[in-house]
């Protein structure tokens, strides 16, 4: 009998225990646990990445003073005659129109989506200096249809353009675009008038029936100016519609945030990957992929068809003009994949997917 109090008390420190393991539980998930991808001050990377430097840069630029890199003269990429009031009448069918660069118009269930929009004669913060076009436009802003939705990549200057983001605005209906980017930069966006903008982290999903709008991780950097590297967040994005998914991974490294990607929201009807700025290896390895990692990124996803983008329009590295699709028709070949599976598009062509 002397022993029943003892259990008693032993029972309800278990109890109190308990209780406090509970409380400790829901304080720590109503504060949330810092994402491995979060920093004090920004962002990183979160597999093997190498951070390039300033001396890394200049040992670059030194080398290519050496040898023989791309020039304007080399190119021989002509522009495809689309057809612009299809675009603009389109509802029913999803098309694909690659623009230029990583410039893609989507159009889906009855929504048109825009990656990554350049239509600047330079990727720089100036005007006079910084690559330049090599061809225009495939598809002139002035005749794009309305636009639904705009996807950001990453603050990169070849990837988010001050002028075409505020032309884009201003043009008619232009108030109605939402951009979607990602942790970092909506500021950057209300500072030039631009207000409907969603800013997602990874993984976070956005509903904008019929479409859901998703970031999702790749592997890269970002820097705006001479400071503040890192400040903003870099993503791909997933559009799902009823019947459709599409994936733009933006600028990366491969590595493997793609296979992630592909087991939780794959497979995917239509992929656009990067097969260019690749070169040289030493220097881009972690940052752009070639078009044998665009591939392999293309099988991770499950893609049943992916066009290469961010080639052809503007000089940013050193391999020659005309090599990504050569080197992508070989890899495609050897995998033993159908050649329409991953092909490359001429500026303006526009591919009716349905």
């Amino acid at each position: 009998m002397a022993q029943k109090p003892l259990r008693i008390q032993r029972l309800r420190l278990e109890v109190v225990l308990f209780s406090c393991m509970v409380l400790l539980s829901c304080a720590a998930q109503g504060q949330g646990v810092t994402p491995p991808h979060h920093t004090d001050t920004g962002f990183k990377n979160v597999h093997p990445y190498k951070e390039n430097g300033l001396l890394d840069f200049l040992k670059w630029r030194w080398e290519r003073l050496w040898k023989k890199t791309p020039q304007p003269e080399d190119h021989c990429f002509s522009l495809t005659a689309n057809d612009p009031d299809f675009l603009r009448r389109n509802s029913t069918h999803t098309t694909v129109t690659w623009i230029g660069h990583a410039t893609v118009l989507l159009q889906v269930a009855g929504k048109n989506i825009l990656t990554d929009p350049v239509f600047s004669k330079r990727a720089s913060p100036v005007k006079w200096a910084g690559p330049a076009r090599l061809v225009p436009p495939g598809l002139p802003l002035e005749d794009l249809p309305r636009i639904d939705a705009v996807v950001i990549s990453h603050d990169h200057y070849d990837a988010l353009d001050e002028g075409s983001i505020v032309r884009l605005h201003d043009r008619p209906g232009g108030d109605e675009t939402r951009f979607f980017v990602p942790l970092g930069l909506k500021k950057w966006f209300q500072d030039r008038g631009v207000s409907r903008v969603t800013e997602l982290d990874w993984w976070d999903q956005y509903e904008m029936p019929p479409l859901d709008i998703i970031a999702v991780p790749v592997q890269h950097w970002s820097k705006r100016g001479l400071w503040g590297r890192n400040e903003h967040l870099w993503a791909g994005w997933v559009v799902l519609g009823p019947d459709f998914r599409f994936f733009f991974s933006g600028d990366s490294g491969y590595c493997p945030h793609f296979k992630e990607i592909g087991k939780r929201l794959g497979p995917f009807d239509l992929a656009a990957i990067p097969i260019g700025a690749y070169a040289p290896r030493w220097f881009m390895k972690d940052h752009h992929v070639t078009p044998e990692e665009a591939l392999q990124i293309h099988l991770d996803i499950g893609a049943k068809k992916s066009i290469g983008i961010h080639w052809g329009t503007f000089i940013l590295t050193d391999e020659p003009l005309d090599e990504p699709p050569q080197r992508l028709r070989k890899a495609v070949e050897d995998q033993g994949l159908p050649p329409d599976s991953f092909v490359v598009l001429q500026h303006g062509e526009t591919v009716i997917l349905r």
